[in-house]
């Protein structure tokens, strides 16, 4: 069993105390015993010297000698068992006031503690770093620890604002200079005269310009969903499963159950369709399909499923699947996603106070599992 540092603490001044008073005690019993032999020695040889004893007649040296010790041995064995049991007491006591001294010296740590789980245990941790410690007291070692860790907490507060605003004010400032491509691309290729080789190579750069903006689309996205949602609304996914769960190139099954949250419906609506469309997106192309379900769990959460067809996928590549910019094998060359449907799935999730995990299926594909909490 691991003792706690009051309990240790407490412990190491209490032994400390009790071995000060054993060792108080015994040259105490040391010093009375050398002042008792002395003085009834000297008693006994007054006694010698008079010469007179009870009855007027002188005692015997045996006696005199037997009282002696008699005396001493009483005195010290007094002595002995009072101070024991006075020692006994105010160790006992020493240590009751040191368990209730120690819990108070050690109380700023315990508040350093709890500010620190909360923060590390929240939802959404990184929006939880405004909160400070604010020890107040004299400038010592707890203090300037609870001041130390405060300054990291603004820094590193400081520091999430800022790349979430850098993500922001840059997405938007890449919009513009995309938008103004594809519409001199677009006029660029409106006259009927303009080559084949010309009409090809314009196709190709409104591509590449369009996969561009579902980029930047997806940043402005992922830093929108990384706040924690504060305006709820009632959403019920199994009637955004039937609005968005469709598709020409795969079979789509849906199994649509209530599943009432309470969130933001625009970006929840966006949770399902990353999910659909990356099942659709990464799956085989003769008879793939795409599984959707809805529903309440018996612990209450609400739960979305998705499962589809695929190639097989290592389990160990699977939680790298939930990292912006990732993508399984070859398809992050080919593939015309940006690389952030799973990463947005997630922060949707955790913005609304769920969680999301994946399991690769043994025959090939993939099953995600959304979990959120059920509206009241």
């Amino acid at each position: 069993m691991r003792l706690t540092v009051r309990t240790r603490l407490t412990l190491f001044y209490g032994g400390l105390f009790a071995l000060a008073g054993m060792v108080l005690l015994g040259v105490t019993y040391v010093l009375v015993s050398q002042r008792l032999t002395m003085r009834v020695a000297g008693e006994a040889s007054l006694s010698k010297s008079v010469g007179v004893g009870p009855g007027g007649q002188a005692p015997e040296p045996q006696y005199v000698e037997k009282i002696v010790a008699g005396t001493q041995d009483t005195a010290l064995h007094t002595l002995l068992t009072q101070g024991l049991i006075a020692l006994v007491v105010v160790s006992a006591a020493a240590i009751a006031l040191g368990w209730l001294i120690a819990g108070r010296m050690l109380q700023p740590l315990h508040q350093i503690t709890a500010t620190a789980r909360r923060i590390a245990t929240a939802p959404d941790a990184d929006r939880g770093l405004h909160e400070r410690i604010a020890l107040t007291g004299p400038t010592d070692e707890i203090k300037e620890l609870a001041d130390t860790f405060d300054v990291m907490l603004a820094r590193l507060d400081h520091s999430f604002d800022g790349q979430r605003r850098f993500i922001a004010s840059a997405s938007h400032e890449l919009r513009t200079p995309l938008t103004l491509n594809r519409t001199l691309l677009e006029v660029a290729l409106t006259p009927d005269g303009v080559s084949e080789e010309v009409r090809q190579l314009g196709t190709t750069l409104l591509a590449i310009n369009d996969r561009h903006g579902r980029l930047i689309d997806g940043l402005l996205l992922l830093a929108q969903s990384d706040r924690p949602v504060t305006e709820r609304s009632y959403v019920d996914l199994a009637d955004v499963v039937e609005h968005v769960a469709v598709s020409d190139t795969v079979k789509v099954l849906t199994e649509p159950a209530e599943a009432a949250v309470a969130g933001n419906p625009v970006l929840l609506e966006r949770l399902v369709q990353n999910l659909v469309e990356n099942g659709i997106r990464h799956n085989i192309p003769a008879n793939g399909w795409v599984r959707v379900r809805t529903g309440i769990r018996p612990d209450g959460w609400v739960a979305l499923e998705v499962s589809n067809s695929g190639p097989p996928i290592p389990r160990y590549e699977v939680p790298g699947l939930f990292e912006p910019f990732h993508r399984y094998g070859t398809e992050r060359l080919h593939s015309p996603g940006a690389g952030l449907g799973l990463s947005i799935v997630r922060a949707v999730a955790k913005a609304h106070g769920g969680q999301v995990t994946a399991t690769a299926r043994d025959e090939g594909g993939l099953t995600v599992t959304v979990l959120l909490p059920r509206a009241p």
